[in-house]
């Protein structure tokens, strides 16, 4: 038992970023079915593709409009969050972490989702909006299409983001999975397409991900460009600046937990066991919309509150 503890302790990214329930409930049985998985010599990324499967299946069980179904589909989304844990923790107890397997588990998260949205569409498209006698027809794809593509997507890459920002100023860049637009997009062009085709379209997509996230955050680039000039790299940071990033980042990352998983999928669960699934994209569209934007806002004013600090210290200095 006491072993257990010590490998679950090891696994976790961090106290910081990691949310209770995963802690107590989802981390746990990630980590049994690690241990039992890497003994049987199965490759992490076998995992995600296993995740991916329940996911899919989860989203045909949504499509169903009886609480049977849907309580399999519950099952299932739980079985393939329990796999998406237990990949990462294998990856980081084997020492078998690569970049397509982390980016391939990101993408399974999208796979899950897009199969729920769709069946939530297909299983309201022919049924009566609330309190009218009008049917959704088109207009459920339009809700699902916005939740999907321009709420939850952005979301979450930008949590998980935040989330890697904030483990590089914790623990460095060995405990960090922070990349960036340049340094993938050269990779890609260091690809031949004849030789190495699925590597080359990997790197393109990969580089245009790290893009958009650095587009959605100026402050935080002109923050980390400035610390690279005057520090030589964030490493060398000074830490009363580190000190001031962590204190403010913090407590932002409950918001980045709220916008990744356990709170949209309690939120799809009750919605679709209750027979109202339109909810759970109302929420997606409100909700988790004013909790990114508050989030987004305050980390951006963090960082010009860094920049000045080491505009000060720099100024002292001279």
């Amino acid at each position: 038992m006491n072993k257990f503890k010590t490998l679950l302790q090891s696994s976790i990214k961090s106290t910081d970023t990691e949310e209770t329930i995963d802690v107590y409930f989802t981390r746990p049985i990630g980590l049994a079915f690690a241990l039992l998985w890497n003994r049987l010599g199965i490759h992490p990324i076998a995992i995600t593709l296993l995740s991916m499967c329940f996911g899919v299946a989860a989203g045909y069980m949504f499509y169903f409009t009886d609480w049977q179904h849907n309580l399999y589909g519950v099952g299932l989304l739980m079985l393939a969050n329990f796999c998406d844990s237990t990949d990462g923790q294998m990856a980081r107890l084997s020492g078998k972490k690569t970049l397509v397997g982390r980016v391939l588990d990101g993408f399974s998260g999208d796979v899950w989702f897009f199969c729920i949205y769709a069946a939530i569409a297909l299983r309201l498209q022919n049924t009566f909006m609330p309190y009218t006698d009008i049917k959704w027809g088109i207009w459920i794809w339009v809700l699902a299409g916005v939740a999907g593509i321009l709420c939850h997507a952005p979301q979450c890459s930008l949590s998980d983001y935040y989330r890697q920002i904030h483990l590089f100023f914790l623990k460095g860049r060995e405990g960090s999975e922070l990349d960036n637009y340049k340094q993938q997009r050269a990779i890609y062009d260091s690809l031949s397409l004849r030789h190495a085709p699925f590597q080359k379209i990997f790197y393109y997509n990969y580089a245009n991900y790290c893009k958009g996230q650095e587009r959605r955050t100026p402050r935080f680039q002109a923050f980390f460009q400035l610390i690279k000039e005057r520090f030589n790299g964030a490493e060398n940071l000074p830490v009363k600046i580190r000190e001031h990033f962590l204190k403010g980042s913090r407590p932002l990352m409950k918001y980045t937990n709220i916008l990744t998983f356990n709170t949209r999928a309690i939120s799809l669960y009750a919605s679709c066991l209750l027979n109202i699934p339109w909810l759970y994209l109302l929420v997606e569209i409100t909700i988790m919309s004013c909790i990114y934007i508050y989030m987004h806002k305050r980390h951006e004013l963090l960082c010009e509150e860094c920049i000045q600090l080491v505009t000060e210290k720099e100024l002292i200095q001279q």
